[in-house]
């Protein structure tokens, strides 16, 4: 299922902030209006800052299946910022790391051909998976973010995770107590390019 949270001010008349990540962003377990990316729209909202936050998560989603919609996804809504959440279902399934690198790679120079920047959330995956795999999966990101030139949290579910009080029964994914803290984790690095742009646009 493809979500989209959508302001009432038409996305013509106001820049776009494009959420595109898997379950974790896409409210699953919870009321969409308790979602960080909601409350995103009411942060942004409330210090003045006039973006549309629209979310095209999906339950489940891979790398791959972000490369099959990046290009349909950035033609339709034309973002100025793009947050990239994907990855953690490749690594639950075992994905080759190489191949999880190199999707979100196509999916981020997508992004810059079109003109978009890119904050990249940085996922962990659960210990079982074997210390090595772990690790190169959690690597993929960084060496992304450095080559890429993009900003990134390098733990989106930091202070989170952690806590079972912030989680859902399944062990993965954050209840509706834990959205505040998504949103705190990432708002700086969201925050530090819309005022970069906005410096720009009044020079």
């Amino acid at each position: 299922m493809i979500l989209f949270l959508v302001n009432n001010i038409s996305a013509y008349d106001t820049p776009v902030i494009l959420v595109f990540g898997d379950s974790l962003s896409a409210g699953y377990g919870i009321d969409i209006e308790d979602s960080w990316p909601m409350l995103l729209q009411q942060q942004l909202n409330n210090e003045d800052y006039e973006y549309q936050v629209i979310n095209t998560s999906i339950s489940g989603e891979t790398t791959e299946g972000g490369i099959n919609r990046i290009e349909i996804a950035l033609k339709t809504f034309n973002p100025e910022l793009l947050i990239l959440e994907l990855g953690g279902n490749d690594g639950l399934r075992g994905f080759p790391p190489k191949l999880i690198k190199a999707n979100l790679e196509r999916i981020i120079n997508t992004c810059k051909n079109n003109g978009t920047n890119v904050v990249l959330l940085g996922i962990r995956i659960p210990m079982n998976y074997g210390q090595r795999y772990m690790n190169t999966f959690e690597q993929i990101y960084r060496e992304i973010a450095h080559e890429l030139s993009v900003p990134w949290i390098e733990f989106f579910m930091d202070g989170v995770a952690q806590n079972s009080n912030l989680m859902q029964n399944d062990g993965i994914h954050p209840n509706a107590a834990a959205q505040p803290k998504l949103l705190e984790n990432i708002w700086p690095a969201i925050q530090s390019i819309i005022n970069k742009g906005k410096t720009l646009t009044t020079q």
